[in-house]
């Protein structure tokens, strides 16, 4: 590797948060006692040639497949552009916006070869909201799917983007037309293991999105940790999902764990529940990372009967009801497996993995994780207790100035924001989050608790409960529901959902208002946008 640049921009190092308020990193399994100077983009890709896969096929789409020699040629012209032509040093930020294809995973691994860290953004971000994230994260230049580059030019006028370069397209000085002129070599710059490589924005869910600084050390010990414990895949494994690259569920999922186990990974520009499923059939995918939401659309469509290729399926982002997972489990014979994990982590801490199944569980730590439930004093409460989830391992929260730091690690502990409980044998149940617990009239209810509930009915195609004022308890819960056919859209058939959950759960647990919508907000993720009905209900009253 090349010689770590003198000229280096701390820009990111320089705005993290102050020592004491970083999590404890744990390194301490033999394989994550890494060396001090490493690259990730070479760790996880570049052995494949030699060892012989090079001319294995690694990223597949509709039209094409690119093998393991073709993605390292198209990385190391895209590096040479990138520092040759766009001046591009190590430390600098580079943001990456495109819909998931072989060329924006190609840009990610080259903006991480050059020594310097990628923001990804989701291709539905407008120009207002790619300006912010270029001021926060102070980003100069931008790589972008050509039809994507309208917003991102007009994000320039507002912030400090200097340099936007277009792939596909008719235009020749496009990065397809400059790659060609550059070697297909690149030696990758020696950065130091805990350089920052990539700054993920959150998706936004509860507010105002934060960004999360991960580092080289991070992503490759979070590629040995999850791969072993929940996936045991093969290089035999064709991996698909419908997250976004541009979130750190769909990073690690599509660009990170195929590559570092030599298998193959086929991407979607459009994964809706119907692509998916469809592209599962058409290239006999064997594991697929995806949300509850799309588990539930193939169960009511009966998609399920398309799924025979899967041996493994992942569900993520969101909880995953009891009920899913056994109506999943008896159309497939597949055992869905849980996952628990956030941005601020890099990727999944908890997880059901290959284990005995416990349906509506988040499993336990992955490998190279430990987790602890806290109490309000912040000490350590028993089995079957509720409480603050908190965990600690090779990843870990470390946000780009922002106050929110101090509230999201105490103690060298990163606290979730879930409320859990352990049992006895050591598996961990989400009771809800923490700023989803509705007090009304001295009660605490969990909302997750009554959507999973709703969600047991089978005129409930999904559904989110919310506090909403109420002036005689305080807070009363309200649901959201989106209805099958197997319920009216009315009075009867909201009361009627009542009277279903007054017969499963304490009556005082039941919403008292229920409204019928068309769908649930979501964020680019997947995720329910919980804080937008909150706010709609809330200015409602």
């Amino acid at each position: 590797m090349s010689e770590y640049s003198a000229h280096v921009d701390h820009f990111v190092q320089d705005h993290l948060p102050p020592r004491e308020q970083w999590p404890e990193l744990v390194y301490d399994l033999p394989d994550l006692r890494l060396p001090d100077r490493l690259n990730c983009a070479v760790e996880l890709l570049d052995g494949w040639s030699a060892a012989g896969r090079g001319a294995a096929p690694c990223l597949i789409t509709a039209d094409t497949t690119w093998t393991f020699a073709d993605l390292r040629e198209r990385i190391d012209r895209i590096a040479h552009v990138l520092v040759e032509e766009l001046g591009v040093r190590p430390g600098n930020r580079v943001m990456l916006l495109g819909y998931n294809s072989p060329m924006l995973l190609a840009c990610w691994y080259a903006v991480v070869k050059a020594g310097a860290v990628a923001v990804t953004v989701v291709p539905s971000l407008r120009s207002r909201e790619l300006a912010e994230v270029a001021r926060r994260a102070r980003v100069a230049f931008a790589l972008c799917d050509h039809r994507l580059a309208g917003e991102l030019r007009a994000a320039q006028r507002d912030s400090p983007l200097r340099t936007v370069l277009t792939w596909g397209g008719p235009l020749p000085q496009n990065l397809d037309g400059r790659m060609r002129a550059h070697p297909a070599a690149f030696e990758a710059v020696e950065t130091a293991a805990d350089d920052p490589c990539l700054i993920a924005f959150t998706s936004g869910s509860t507010g105002v999105p934060k960004a999360a600084v991960h580092t080289h050390r991070e992503v490759l010990a979070v590629c040995r940790c999850f791969s072993g414990a929940a996936l045991h895949p093969t290089p035999r494994d064709i991996f698909i999902g419908s997250p976004p690259i541009a979130f750190t569920f769909g990073l690690l999922a599509l660009a990170c764990y195929p590559v570092y186990v030599g298998a193959s990974v086929v991407l979607l520009e459009r994964a809706g529940p119907e692509e998916l499923v469809a592209a599962i059939e058409r290239h006999g995918a064997t594991m697929c990372f995806s949300v509850p939401t799309v588990y539930r659309t193939w169960l009511r469509s009966g998609a399920t009967e398309r799924l025979s290729s899967l041996r493994v399926a992942i569900s993520s982002a969101e909880p995953l009801p009891r009920a899913t997972w056994l109506e999943f489990h008896q159309a497939t014979g597949l055992e869905l497996v849980n996952c628990l994990g956030s941005t601020e982590m890099l990727h999944a801490f908890m997880t059901t993995g290959t284990r005995a199944p416990r349906p509506g569980s988040v499993g336990r730590p992955v490998r190279g994780y430990r987790a602890v439930i806290l109490g309000p004093d912040g000490q350590q409460l028993g089995d079957g207790e509720v409480g603050r989830l908190a965990v600690k391992g090779p990843s870990g929260c470390r946000y780009l100035d922002d106050p929110r730091q101090a509230e999201q690690v105490q103690g060298g502990w990163n606290l979730t924001g879930d409320l859990a409980r352990r049992d006895p044998d050591g598996y961990y149940w989400v009771e809800g989050r923490r700023d989803d617990i509705i007090v009304s009239a001295g009660y605490n209810i969990s909302a997750a608790e009554v959507e999973e509930t709703l969600l047991e009915h089978p005129g409930v195609a999904d559904c989110l409960v919310v506090p909403v004022p109420d002036a005689m308890r305080g807070q009363a819960a309200k649901a959201y529901v989106v209805p099958t056919p197997r319920v009216a859209s009315n009075e009867d058939g909201a009361r009627a959902l009542q009277d279903f959950v007054r017969r499963r759960i304490a009556a005082y647990k039941c919403p008292r208002e229920v409204e019928f919508i068309d769908a649930l907000p979501r964020t680019a993720t997947g995720k329910v946008a919980r804080h937008r009905l909150k706010a709609s209900a809330r200015d409602a009253r």
